[in-house]
């Protein structure tokens, strides 16, 4: 005969074993010391997360290639031929994907060939088929000029941008200069977007998101906010999805 007491008992011996077995599963880096409790907490994430997992399998230069995969699959971007901008590409995850949707390599000699550029103020390490502009700020009109030049017909099918600024430590100020940092993107659609390109730009939810999408509606046929599965739920991260460009005279 079991009694109340020995249930109650078992149930909470359940309980700690689970939790302690969880606690063993999950991986933990080695040398932490002298890091930072946030430092420590960011490797134990990276360590178990399964997108930077996936990413070293598929040879992807940072998990957040899977962020603009489940994009592309779902709204049928980025088509062999299609030429393409990537804005604040490093380290170049963006623009790998980017270069196997479009062809840019000539791999598949029976389809068109697209253009892939990446643009950022930071260094990025070559990738076959993607020409890297280095050193460059998106919103300079140097290097729109640049991009005039190097895009088939001085015209780009999609301009993707996973840029952020640097962290300043106000998030409601880096929120506003991101957002003002996509709202440069509209401009730039006005010199080389073809009529029915598409955006594709990140943004961190806040009170200004709906000015930027009110923008990007002005000019696009259709606008959606997304969500992909590989950002993190934790993160105030999204994307908007601008199709349909509509060229205003």
């Amino acid at each position: 005969m079991t009694f109340p007491s020995q249930v109650c008992n078992l149930q909470v011996f359940q309980k700690r074993y689970l939790h302690t077995t969880l606690a063993f599963m999950k991986k933990i880096p080695h040398n932490l010391k002298g890091k930072t409790t946030s430092d420590q907490n960011w490797l134990v994430r990276q360590l178990n997360d399964p997108y930077v997992k996936a990413s070293r399998v598929h040879n992807y230069r940072c998990r957040s290639a899977f962020k603009l995969l489940e994009i592309v699959d779902k709204y049928r971007l980025l088509k062999p031929g299609d030429n393409v901008i990537d804005c604040g590409a490093a380290p170049g995850a963006w623009s790998q994907i980017a270069v196997q949707r479009v062809n840019s390599t000539g791999a598949n000699a029976e389809l068109p060939r697209g253009t892939v550029i990446g643009i950022d103020l930071l260094n990025i390490a070559p990738l076959d088929g993607a020409h890297f502009l280095p050193s460059h700020d998106i919103t300079d009109p140097f290097t729109h000029a640049r991009l005039q030049d190097l895009l088939p017909n001085a015209k780009a099918d999609v301009i993707l941008s996973d840029m952020a600024p640097n962290a300043s430590g106000c998030k409601d100020m880096d929120k506003e200069k991101l957002i003002t940092m996509c709202l440069t993107l509209i401009d730039l659609s006005e010199k080389i977007l073809k009529p029915g390109g598409s955006l594709v730009c990140k943004y961190w939810d806040g009170f200004l998101a709906q000015t930027l999408q009110n923008r990007l509606s002005a000019v696009f046929g259709c606008v959606r906010s997304l969500k992909p599965k590989a950002s993190r739920k934790e993160s105030a991260e999204k994307y908007f999805l601008g199709q349909m460009y509509k060229r205003i005279k």
